[in-house]
């Protein structure tokens, strides 16, 4: 994804990062545009605050990042003074799970919930290896076309269906249920990003075949990449003595050279949120940010 940065014109000044961890890419997005500010966006707070310990801009420069590290840094104590309201705030965010994070916070901390970017915030979306964590993945290209200002430009990689075939079958033989959610085709996801309101949509893939020496490291590698979110997946917590079956059955089907293999269908795709266009009808109806960038544009509805 990073290489093929270099052929697109447009120069963002805010980067989204969506849904990766911890700013797994930053490295990547900081050399390929280092004047840019990074914005890191996850599915929840605790995510949040760990991505947001990278700090929020690129480069580290400048007294913005000088005081936004130092208010990280004080992020503990600042939480613990509840007289003052940003430490409340940071409380909330130090809180059970059950509490919620404010958009003031999230900004405070140079990030934001994925349900809370604001409309047109960033000229590029980034989102390495996130999508197919989400169940519904028809309402996060909805909620990447508004977060992008006209012009602005998505992409994203996922996991295409031939990922995890091998212990597919092996799960099915075994009778233990689907060991993930199904993977798109990237010929889907190509019609989805047109639904979604995208333009220009560029879609191709690779496959990726990783080996490991035992199953625990398999499996230790496999839960960072993240969940099962099939429907139908086995309700509750697996046994030891399932865990003992699963590992016999793994290293029952290793190859020659007693090593494990799974194979990873990457799907890479590329596209615009183009300019705003309305089409006349008895009834149109335009958003109040689409019709302010015609204004700026000097564009009318068609």
């Amino acid at each position: 994804m990073a290489e093929r940065l270099s052929v697109i014109r447009v120069q963002p000044e805010v980067v989204l990062e969506w849904d990766t961890p911890a700013g797994q890419s930053r490295a990547a997005l900081q050399a390929a545009y280092p004047h840019a500010r990074w914005v890191p966006v996850a599915p929840n707070r605790a995510a949040l605050a760990r991505a947001c310990g990278c700090t929020g801009v690129l480069p580290q420069s400048g007294p913005q990042a000088t005081a936004k590290a130092g208010l990280l840094a004080g992020l503990r104590d600042l939480a613990q003074r509840t007289f003052n309201p940003i430490g409340r705030q940071l409380a909330r965010l130090a809180a059970p799970s059950g509490a919620g994070m404010s958009s003031e916070t999230a900004a405070l901390l140079g990030g934001f919930l994925d349900t809370e970017v604001p409309a047109g915030h960033g000229q590029l979306l980034w989102s390495n290896l996130g999508l197919h964590t989400h169940a519904h993945p028809a309402e996060v290209l909805q909620r990447w076309h508004a977060a992008l200002a006209a012009n602005g430009f998505l992409m994203f990689s996922t996991f295409g269906p031939d990922t995890l075939r091998q212990w597919r079958s092996l799960w099915d033989q075994e009778g233990w249920g689907p060991p993930a959610q199904p993977f798109r085709d990237m010929h889907d996801w190509g019609d989805d990003l047109v639904a979604a309101g995208f333009a220009d949509p560029v879609m191709d893939q690779e496959t990726v075949t990783l080996t490991w020496a035992s199953a625990d490291a398999a499996l230790a590698e496999l839960r960072t990449m993240g969940r099962n979110a099939h429907p139908g997946r086995h309700a509750g917590c697996r046994t030891p003595r399932w865990r003992a079956r699963l590992e016999a059955a793994l290293h029952a089907a290793a190859g020659p050279d007693g090593r494990l293999a799974l194979s990873f269908e990457i799907i890479y795709g590329h596209a615009f949120r183009p300019v705003p266009r309305s089409r006349m009808q008895a009834t149109t109806t335009v958003s109040l940010d689409d019709m302010r960038h015609m204004v700026r544009t000097q564009r009318r509805p068609l």
